[in-house]
């Protein structure tokens, strides 16, 4: 069999062009479709070297790079594609997207302008070039492209929220309430409609209705840090202390670097006494931004409270060589003096006390008054309300330093971004079965540890040495990092020169078949496997991979190949090859996992609960085959099992049960 993915890298460029640049688009792009960005780059590489005048592998590496956020890189790719060929929208998408992300919102208006010339019903692109308005402040223009949006697309709920968003930032609260009611009465399971109302219903002082509108968005989506973030403002306002901690500690939970959650948690803290505690929430948010000068004096007062006082001393001090003027700190610096023995600092700072009243009772104004209060005022960026019970992230007036902090506007409402594709319209929950399950030898790590998958035949391959890592069972296959890319390149090199001496050994071409696999050519690995079945007919592995390659492969054709005929024909061949693995090893329960999968995909959705209900016989703590289980039952209509289902599968370890059962389980009102 040719070594054809290692010759590739080691063609020089005078005889590059002898490549088959169709094949290697395809194995890049099928890298590209299947997330392995760094491996894609360098097949596209292999084309742009062969063949420099073709416009496509530019614009593919440049996507390939913008999911590395590389974005100069995407840029620059894009602008030679556009180059060789000016008449491809997702040029000027992909372009206009790395502009947004370096910020250069003037030229990346201009490339979506140009793209809906050629477009101009693309929602992508209607969708990315009003959020660069928005990022300019230019919201006239914002709202006259959400106007042709909604002509294009009525129903789409993300251009409500968005006009919305830029009625707020107008200060117009009753046009943006009108757009977010519009948003859930069209799409109730939708918890950005329901945290957007929120966020007005909070600015108008209705915290109980802010807090019912966040409690049917967190139900929609419970991994949002910022509506427990929210839901504590709420709370608070309604003197719900207790209510308040709780989703504070709930947000941290998801968000361990969230700024609000560690400093509101930490005054909170410090309300009810728990001191030690809240000094480490302003100790972490000390570490975020060390220059925070209200939580440097919150720490100060906490300190003293439990006995570290010159370490309160050193904060003040701290605070007071940023606002000299502020009189709370000398006094209560001049206490924990007296407190420590140092009788002449605390007469100092009295004193300094004394001479600001006197000052202010006789109207004196120094310049470094005058001067704080104007870099307070514009920090601020409005004036402050003393009675007022919290203050803006932006404020930083030291008199409110005991203040709950809320976001400033731009960051307390509705986050919006940009995409390329459609996938900005698949913002929620991707209801969709959880994936085959893989021979191989990299696996993605998990939040939560869902279990380590075993047969024994994964002992028996470990041991014979003919593998050169430890192989793994899982359906969350890794992207491979450049280093393993040219490992494997290596290994497919060095299992060729294995196999030339001994063509007969059916493992030794599973072996390279795998290393083509990770490399992304599926034909090549295909043709291992197959060689691989006909050397021993009774190596199920060899099936079990060839199996999945094929299903990926028809995978790629459907999603690439718009309108591409895949038929149950098609999956027939896989159907076949999952059948003589469960033939050669009954317990082999991965087998009958991912022959579920084919079928619920083929809509044999009663044959696939089958194979289901046989996964979770022989492996009843199987989370995946519970959560595709549960899946089917919905599609059949069977809620109630289905949601069992899924709750099991939850409890397992895959957080995204909860989320589905939350949009088959109806939403109160």
């Amino acid at each position: 069999m040719r070594k054809l993915i290692w010759l590739l890298l080691l063609l020089p460029l005078s005889v590059s062009a002898q490549i088959n640049t169709d094949r290697v688009m395809t194995i890049a792009r099928n890298a590209l479709y299947f997330e392995d960005y760094v491996l894609s780059i360098q097949y596209f590489n292999q084309v742009i070297n062969a063949k420099p005048y073709l416009f496509e592998p530019y614009f593919f590496r440049g996507l390939a790079k913008i999911n590395l956020d590389d974005y100069q890189g995407a840029e620059a790719d894009c602008d030679i594609a556009i180059e060789k060929n000016p008449f491809v929208v997702g040029a000027y998408q992909v372009r206009g997207l790395a502009r947004i992300r370096q910020e250069k919102f003037d030229e990346a208006i201009s490339d979506y302008r140009t793209a809906l010339k050629y477009d101009p019903e693309n929602l992508v692109l209607w969708h990315n070039l009003t959020l660069c308005h928005m990022q300019k402040k230019d919201y006239n223009e914002a709202k006259s492209d959400l106007e042709q949006l909604l002509k294009v697309a009525p129903r789409y709920t993300r251009a409500y929220l968005m006009r919305g968003e830029v009625s707020l930032r107008q200060n117009d609260t009753i046009q943006a309430l009108k757009d977010f009611d519009q948003v859930i009465k069209m799409d109730r399971f939708d918890p950005d409609g329901w945290s957007a109302r929120a966020v007005v219903r909070l600015q108008q002082g209705e915290y109980k209705l802010a807090e019912e509108d966040l409690n049917q968005s967190i139900y929609l989506s419970v991994r949002n840090a910022g509506n427990y973030i929210n839901r504590a403002l709420a709370r608070y306002h309604q003197n719900n202390l207790r209510g308040a901690m709780s989703d504070y500690d709930l947000a941290l939970d998801i968000d361990p670097t969230n700024f609000l959650g560690h400093y509101n948690r930490g005054l909170l803290r410090a309300q009810v006494g728990d001191d030690n505690r809240a000094i480490e929430d302003f100790d972490f948010v000390l570490e975020i931004e060390p220059d925070n000068m209200m939580a440097t004096y919150n720490r100060a007062l906490l300190r003293e409270q439990t006995g570290n006082l010159r370490g309160a001393i050193d904060d003040i001090s701290r605070v007071l060589e940023k606002y000299p003027r502020f009189e709370a700190g000398y006094f209560r610096r001049a206490a924990i003096r007296r407190r420590v023995g140092d009788k002449k600092g605390a007469d100092q700072d009295e004193f300094t006390v004394m001479k600001m009243q006197l000052d202010r009772r006789n109207g004196v104004a120094q310049a470094d008054t005058k001067q704080q209060t104007a870099d307070e005022a514009s920090e601020e960026g409005e004036e402050s309300d003393e009675n007022a019970k919290t203050r803006k992230k932006s404020n930083r007036n030291m008199n409110n330093y005991r203040k709950i902090v809320v976001a400033d506007e731009d960051e307390m409402s509705q986050r919006y971004t940009s995409d390329y594709r459609g996938r900005v319209q698949d913002r929620h929950v991707n209801v969709k079965l959880e994936a085959p399950f893989a021979l191989t030898y990299y696996e993605k790590m998990s939040d939560v540890k869902k279990g380590v998958y075993y047969h024994r035949v994964m002992d028996e391959l470990n041991q014979s040495h003919l593998f050169p890592r430890l192989l793994k069972l899982t359906n969350m296959e890794a992207p491979l990092t450049e280093k393993q890319v040219n490992f494997h390149f290596a290994q497919i090199d060095n299992h060729t020169t294995d196999i030339v001496a001994n063509p007969t050994d059916a493992r030794k071409r599973f072996v390279r078949g795998l290393d083509f696999y990770l490399v992304q050519d599926f034909a090549s690995a295909v043709e291992d496997f197959t060689q691989a079945t006909l050397l021993d007919d009774t190596f199920f592995p060899a099936y079990f991979m060839r199996a999945l390659v094929r299903s990926k492969q028809l995978e790629y054709k459907k999603a690439e190949e718009q309108g591409a005929d895949v038929s149950a024909m098609d999956y027939e061949v896989v159907r076949k090859d999952l059948d003589r693995v469960i033939e050669l090893a009954p317990d082999f329960v991965f087998a009958y996992f991912n022959r579920g999968h084919v079928l619920a995909s083929l809509k044999d959705y009663r044959a696939a609960l089958a194979d289901f209900d046989k996964a979770v016989e022989l492996s009843p703590n199987f989370a995946e085959a519970y959560y595709n289980r549960g899946l089917t039952h919905i599609y059949l209509g069977n809620n109630k099992q289905g949601i069992k289902d899924l709750s099991k599968a939850g409890e397992l370890g895959i957080v995204a049960a909860y989320n589905v059962i939350k949009r088959f389980t109806v939403v109160r009102e």
